[in-house]
């Protein structure tokens, strides 16, 4: 169970990747898009998964088949979301307002289709299983599995490119190259679960109104929430200035992105069985702040990159993958202790309409990244290009690109700790509040 269902972590790692770190230096270095526009045509069609994505959630909680309630969502959704990417960079049109308008169109689509496979996915383990740790294994399963989806897909993504002929011609190769990897994934998940427990949700909440409502009774879902979508747009920055910061700051614009993304999600993979155990040593929320703050430590010593050799460059690349390592697997395991919780407050079972707002925060917090980015680029005066190569830039360009990719996400991601104050859901809590709620269910065996 644990591998089929981490098997979906390659679509939701791949869609979750590439877009925020090829479709910005896409539209301003190849489509000639000036980069303040660029990083709305970026931040829009994502903005609408707030919407979306507890819709998505609604639905799911809603669906009766012989599948489950969730299942379903991971075949169709999974597919659609496959053939809606390759879409995006078809390019049928040139460069110009009608080439930017038709990505903005496609992404808004993709977006769409993203948001009906990743809420029921997300969902699942609220339902796969009752038991608190084993809930951090099935985390830890799906963020080695995210991680793989990042460096596989992120890592590639360049040579991609070089390798269709750079350009339009060699974004339509990779367009191709992430729907099989995303085809692979939803196909994944949808077998591997197929003799995983599925829980059936009992009452939903009719409006977004209500779901809002929902969670803001939900105190740790709600601190949870507030953190992790500040920490996703700061995880985004990073993502969105990967090729810009490899391009002006390391001056290695061919095997600068690669090898960054390598040293990022390389030594995340190794470090999953460490975190599992700190989470078992420090407890979810105090690993959580631990890797948080690896995370941010790194991103701004990451200042000094331009007078440091590029070895130490990549190394600090890879404590902050570390970090982000952590601060996935972490934040992902609360995530379903606070809808267990809810679960065993109300005697509810409405992981969708949790998962719904978490998935549409967390995708407004990926696209965000981007649109900062994108922000600080036009404000410190980027010069966009229709060539497929990026433009020579200013000394105070080049400040913009390594500002945004160091000390902006540390910020974001540092300062979002102070939501996690008040975070208080410990497995004695969760415990009590199941023994007091008579419609309990019993675990299911794993």
């Amino acid at each position: 169970m644990h591998a089929g269902y981490a098997l979906g972590s390659l679509a939701t790692g791949a869609f979750g990747t590439v877009p925020g770190l090829v479709l910005l230096p896409y539209l301003t270095d190849t489509l000639g898009v000036a980069a303040g526009l660029a990083a709305l045509l970026v931040l829009l069609p994502k903005a609408w998964d707030v919407l979306v994505n507890p819709v998505a959630g609604r639905i799911s909680d809603r669906t009766r088949s012989r599948w489950g309630a969730r299942r379903p969502y991971l075949l169709g959704g999974g597919l659609g979301l496959a053939v809606l990417f390759a879409a995006i960079f078809a390019a049928p049109f040139p460069p110009g307002p009608a080439a930017a308008g038709y990505v903005a169109l496609a992404f808004l689509l993709t977006a769409t289709a993203f948001a009906f496979f990743q809420v029921p996915y997300v969902a699942m383990p609220a339902e796969l299983t009752d038991d608190y740790t084993e809930r951090t294994r099935l985390m830890t399963w799906r963020v080695a599995v995210l991680a793989l989806a990042i460096l596989v897909s992120g890592a590639l993504a360049p040579v991609v490119v070089a390798a269709g002929g750079d350009g339009v011609p060699g974004h339509r190769w990779l367009g191709l190259f992430v729907a099989v990897l995303i085809a692979v994934g939803a196909v994944g998940a949808f077998l591997g679960t197929r003799a995983a427990p599925t829980g059936v949700a009992v009452a939903s909440e009719p409006s977004l109104r209500a779901q809002l409502a929902v969670a803001a009774a939900n105190r740790p879902f709600r601190l949870l929430l507030v953190c992790f979508v500040v920490q996703a747009a700061g995880v985004a920055t990073v993502l969105a200035g990967v090729n810009y910061f490899a391009a002006h700051v390391l001056r290695d614009p061919e095997t600068g992105p690669t090898l960054l993304f390598g040293c990022f999600v390389g030594p995340a993979l190794l470090v999953m069985p460490l975190w599992s155990r700190a989470g078992a040593r420090l407890g979810k929320p105090r690993a959580f702040t631990v890797a948080s703050l690896l995370f941010a430590a790194g991103a701004l010593a990451l200042v000094a990159a331009p007078v440091l050799p590029a070895p130490a460059v990549y190394l600090v690349v890879a404590a902050i993958g570390c970090g982000y390592a952590g601060q996935q697997v972490f934040g992902m395991a609360m995530l379903p202790d606070c809808i267990a919780y809810d679960t065993a407050r109300t005697g509810r079972r409405q992981a969708g309409v949790f998962t719904g707002l978490w998935t549409a925060g967390e995708t407004f917090g990926l696209a965000l990244g981007p649109g900062i980015y994108g922000l600080v680029l036009q404000l410190t005066g980027y010069v966009s290009s229709s060539t497929g190569q990026a433009a020579a830039q200013s000394g105070t360009a080049r400040a913009g690109v390594l500002v945004g990719f160091t000390v902006l996400p540390a910020l974001l991601v540092g300062l979002a700790l102070l939501t996690m104050r008040g975070y208080d859901l410990t497995p004695e809590r969760l415990a009590t509040a199941s023994d007091a709620n008579p419609h309990r269910r019993p675990s299911h065996p794993t």
